[in-house]
């Protein structure tokens, strides 16, 4: 068994449906996993649920809800009913949390603190539907250079507002491909430890240099993120949660069996992310 190591299934799906992706875990001691809305979605959420129960698999994570910009108030109502959705398959599944990659600038708008107060309007809107469920929202701030298409919420500061903002039941997932660069992120984290708002801890590495925005993560140990430093200051701040590999590699890790990359995985997580 390999404790406090969970894979978000982002990793291998190139290579593996959501039932194989499971095995392919629990052949290397994996019993915790992070799976996207599509490949639930392929599988069946039933027979999804089936196989968590019966593997007794945990999420960390249901990724994902979010994109809540829009110039128009019935895509934004549409929006928010897609987020509903997410929280009762994140319910059935028994996720941890629903992760929120809260969406860019609304259509042709330049107005990036609109966009901001369109996603804490989403989150609010949305919120009594996860209370309800039992299914914690967790915002994950993306790097700035996302800003215009993924998210507008850029920092763990950014997000944190926004949970004292929007109360109980929301949190943030600390992402260190996202926020690695940030010269607040100590007292952030530690900030986030105080308000008991870390939902989830997502691992990678940035590579220099970085040849794609999105599909060019490394495997841990093949950049310059200090993963461990990291790791100590979450757990500092009182999150002992799992570490959840995510990586985007389109020319790499995709390309290579996915045997070998959970492999990896496991044999990078203990040399390089645990202080």
């Amino acid at each position: 068994m390999v404790e406090g190591l969970s894979i978000n299934l982002a990793t291998i799906r190139e290579q593996c449906g959501f039932a194989e992706a499971v095995d392919l875990c629990l052949k290397h001691g994996i019993t915790k996993i992070a799976p996207w809305r599509d490949q639930i979605a392929k599988a069946g959420l039933d027979e999804a649920v089936r196989i968590v129960r019966s593997n007794h698999i945990g999420l960390t994570g249901l990724c994902r809800g979010g994109f809540f910009p829009a110039l128009e108030a019935s895509d934004r109502s549409k929006a928010i009913d897609d987020n509903k959705r997410a929280v009762d398959e994140a319910a059935a599944l028994g996720a941890d949390c629903l992760v929120l990659v809260v969406g860019g600038l609304a259509g042709a708008s330049k107005d990036i603190g609109e966009a901001r107060k369109m996603v804490a309007d989403g989150i609010a809107a949305l919120l009594p539907h996860a209370r309800a469920s039992g299914v914690p929202l967790a915002i994950e701030p993306l790097h700035p250079m996302y800003a215009a298409d993924r998210s507008c919420v850029n920092t763990l500061g950014q997000a944190l507002d926004m949970c004292e903002q929007l109360g109980e039941g929301v949190g943030v997932a600390i992402d260190v491909y996202h926020v690695w660069w940030d010269p607040d992120l100590a007292r952030e984290i530690a900030r986030a430890g105080d308000m008991k708002r870390i939902l989830a801890h997502h691992i990678c590495d940035w590579l220099v240099p970085t040849k794609d925005m999105l599909t060019d993560r490394g495997m841990m140990g093949d950049g310059v993120i200090d993963l461990k430093g990291i790791r100590r200051m979450i757990e500092a701040s009182g999150f002992h949660g799992a570490q959840e590999v995510e990586i985007f590699s389109a020319d790499n890790w995709w390309k290579r069996p996915a045997d070998e990359v959970i492999r990896t995985c496991v044999e990078r997580f203990r040399s390089c992310c645990q202080p």
